[in-house]
């Protein structure tokens, strides 16, 4: 390998980019049109455009990717994670054409990736497993049917998801039917297919993950583990290593486990395996994720290990640079620093980011996708940074978290890191009281949580493109649209015009998205605080709920894309 195409944004690319740094090889970056100022772009030895702005255009094309590889001469692609990090359809493109894929083989992403498939496989090594289905459900009725006879609550999920999106928890059996197609829906718009799956959901588990290398040989190491219970809507918020309060039969229950499931389909590469651990001791498989993951700093501060390089030796053919699991050395926490709101219930936030102080000191990590003057966009994930703190105890390193959060200062949008400060003072999360669990957050700190001061809402980054010659060569030119619109703004002595009054009829949308659904017919009565509509932002469903009560007229559709407080119905 000699050049890394990148193919993802973020806090992730910059990752890897700094990695090819150190390793010695040259990185590629790709954007779309908001992206093309974006903190990855600026740091790459080379960038090319992907010439859209929905994910599914640019970061989630294959096409796109392939053709930027071809463009930049690159040999090597990394995926990151999120986006097409376990699609085997691009795993297959990128070895079809010759290049390098870092990370595992095609047939292990299909194996592991598809959930039911990953079920059937820790049941054939004699992993542990709650009851639930290894065929995709063939609509609602089938989840229902599952429910009635396992009892609730049930969770629903898509086989080819990741993240926490394409999961929905349900307790009630009046609603499994419209989580079904919550689910599905959500699973087609993140990982472009719906099939789903369902199992038994074990109440207020811990969720232990395990962090293995394989040398595609059939050889697999673990490197560690990780707690990481502190969720919201199932996606991950504080991560920890190693996982605390475990027994040492447990711990060597975990990584035996996930060895022998990877080790089934001769892994290659960083991989990890993810369980849950009721509070009455019972262990049960949850999934693989066929990729690095966005915790990954805190194994590699107990460890010493940098799992990216070790990546970039795997796929070139070395395999990992050892063969035994590591001594952990003290504990680590990672601090998933999204643009949401708290207090809003994890309303997402894109905004400028006018302003920021990072910490520093001993211990102290800093990974981030911005910098002061960047804007977090509203169709990407809300993660802009993690704050990673290591220390020699579990609790040096939550005196020194409280250190760190107390330093960090965000201007612009809303942040976790006021939840972060919470949090880390809760007796819950303390050492010898430790008791958090996956709905620990929404069950006993979200009510706590104040609202922040909404940001102003982002101009629009997209990009104007017009064919222009250049020496006889006809090119493609790309001109920022905040551009053009200053050019066309020119100044006058004339007074600016007052802006209407607002409407109190009108119906915004809470945040900027995608408009997935009406929940209620056109012309229907509404009460006030009814669900009328969904949204799609930064990767989550939002609802819309009425202000009022009244007939609903809808003046928005399906797809539209929608800025922040822009009217899509009126309420009469």
């Amino acid at each position: 390998m000699k050049k890394v195409l990148i193919a993802n944004r973020g806090e992730i690319a910059v990752r890897v980019i700094r990695a090819c740094a150190e390793a010695g090889y040259g990185s590629v970056a790709v954007y779309a049109d908001q992206d093309a100022e974006a903190l990855h772009v600026r740091l790459a030895d080379e960038a090319v455009g992907l010439g859209g702005q929905a994910a599914a255009d640019t970061y989630l094309s294959i096409p796109a990717l392939m053709d930027a590889a071809r463009k930049s001469g690159a040999d090597a692609v990394h995926p990151g994670y999120g986006f097409l990090s376990e699609s085997a359809a691009f795993a297959r493109a990128v070895e079809d054409a010759g290049l390098t894929w870092i990370g595992p083989a095609p047939d292990s992403i299909d194996a592991l990736g598809d959930k039911m498939t990953a079920r059937r496989i820790a049941q054939k090594v004699g992993a542990p497993l709650a009851a639930g289905t290894d065929q995709p459900l063939s609509g609602p009725a089938e989840a229902v049917a599952f429910a009635e006879e396992h009892g609730v609550p049930i969770a629903i999920k898509a086989a080819y998801g990741g993240g926490g999106r394409g999961i929905k928890v349900v307790r009630e059996l009046s609603e499994v039917a419209e989580a079904f197609d919550a689910a599905t829906r959500e699973a087609i718009v993140a990982f472009g297919r719906g099939e789903c799956f369902v199992e038994r959901f074990l109440e207020s588990p811990r969720h232990i993950e395990v962090q293995v290398l394989g040398d595609g040989q059939g050889g697999v190491v673990v490197v560690g583990d990780r707690d990481c219970s502190m969720q919201r809507r199932n996606q991950k918020l504080i991560e920890e290593a190693p996982a605390p309060r475990l027994t040492s039969e447990q711990r060597e229950q975990f990584h035996e486990a996930a060895r022998r499931i990877c080790a089934e389909v001769s892994y290659r590469g960083a991989g990890t395996v993810e369980f849950m651990l009721a509070a009455d001791g019972t262990i049960s498989f949850l999934e693989v994720n066929t990729r690095l993951q966005v915790e990954h700093p805190v194994t590699e501060e107990v460890t010493g290990v940098d799992l990216v390089r070790e990546q970039f030796r795997i796929a070139s053919g070395e395999g990992p640079s050892f063969t035994s699991t590591p001594e952990p050395r003290g504990h680590a926490f990672e601090f998933r620093i999204n643009a949401e709101d708290p207090g809003r219930g994890f309303l997402p936030s894109p905004a400028l980011v006018t302003a920021l102080g990072v910490p520093g000191g001993p211990g102290v990590r800093w990974d981030s996708g911005i910098e002061a003057g960047d804007a977090v966009q509203p169709a990407f994930d809300s993660m802009i940074a993690k704050l990673i703190v290591h220390a020699d105890s579990r609790d040096a390193a939550l005196v020194r978290a409280r250190r760190a959060l107390r330093e960090l200062q965000i201007e612009g949008p809303a942040t976790l890191v006021s939840f972060d400060r919470l949090a880390v003072d809760q007796p819950e999360f303390a050492t010898e009281t430790f008791g958090v669990h996956t709905q620990w957050i929404e069950a006993s700190l979200l009510p706590r949580l104040e609202p922040q001061l909404r940001p102003a809402p982002l101009e629009d980054a997209g990009m104007q493109r017009f064919g222009v010659e250049i020496d006889g060569k006809r090119v493609v030119l790309g001109v920022p649209a905040a551009l053009l619109r200053g050019f066309a703004s020119a100044p006058s002595g004339e007074a600016a015009a007052e802006p209407a009054s607002a409407d109190p009829a009108d119906l915004r949308a809470p945040v900027p998205g995608s408009l997935v659904r009406w929940l209620v017919d056109d012309g229907a009565e509404v009460a006030a605080g009814d669900a009328v509509a969904v949204l799609d932002a930064m990767k989550m469903e939002t609802q819309v709920a009425a202000h009022r009560a009244g007939m609903l007229s809808q003046t928005a559709s399906v797809g539209d894309m929608v800025a922040a407080d822009a009217v899509i119905g009126r309420i009469g």
